[in-house]
């Protein structure tokens, strides 16, 4: 599994670099305009094929309501600016729900994040957007690097959130039924 999840990342790490070869490119509408080209979508000999990187579980099932149990990743790019689109592995509707507040926690900071886009693309969960002007203000390799920690923490985190629920879960439910629950299972508190 962790094999897989490697070879994933490594294929959005080098898909990035080739991606973020992004340079200067001025409006060919309007005069001393600068606008991200994949944004925009006006000029199509200056976009280029978007690229969808897809991990599969090793067991698929029939998906459930809002449930997505593969990740992908669409990486959009231009001749001035990349759009990074994120679906993260959602294995039920806890996952969904949990996912859906954190990404919704971003998004109100996304000043903060340089690089984050406020509402992302249709079917995908998080969305990143880098112009020519933050490569050039920023390191290419720093920007990737970024974006492959934020896939792997952003993992992490709903599955920390995931086990704190379960866990304060069950002692409610056990405060409910008058149970004691098993020797040692209020050691983490």
């Amino acid at each position: 599994m962790a094999a897989t999840y490697q070879a994933y990342l490594d294929t959005i790490r080098a898909t990035l670099n080739s991606a973020m070869c992004v340079t200067n490119f001025a409006s060919q509408l309007i005069e001393r305009h600068n606008k991200p080209e994949v944004e925009l979508g006006l000029s199509k000999e200056v976009i280029f094929k978007p690229v969808v990187i897809v991990r599969v579980p090793s067991e698929p099932n029939a998906e459930e309501n809002g449930v997505d149990k593969c990740e992908k990743v669409m990486i959009e790019g231009s001749i001035n600016s990349v759009r990074i689109s994120i679906c993260v592995k959602k294995a039920d509707n806890l996952e969904v729900i949990l996912l859906r507040r954190f990404v919704s926690f971003l998004q109100q900071r996304a000043e903060n994040f340089v690089i984050l886009r406020r509402k992302p693309i249709k079917g995908y969960d998080i969305s990143f957007l880098i112009t020519n002007f933050q490569t050039e203000n920023l390191f290419k390799h720093k920007l990737i690097d970024f974006i492959i920690e934020f896939m792997q923490e952003i993992d992490k985190e709903i599955s920390d959130m995931k086990i704190s629920v379960n866990t304060r879960a069950r002692i409610a439910v056990a405060g409910i039924t008058g149970t004691t629950p098993a020797p040692g299972f209020f050691k983490h508190y």
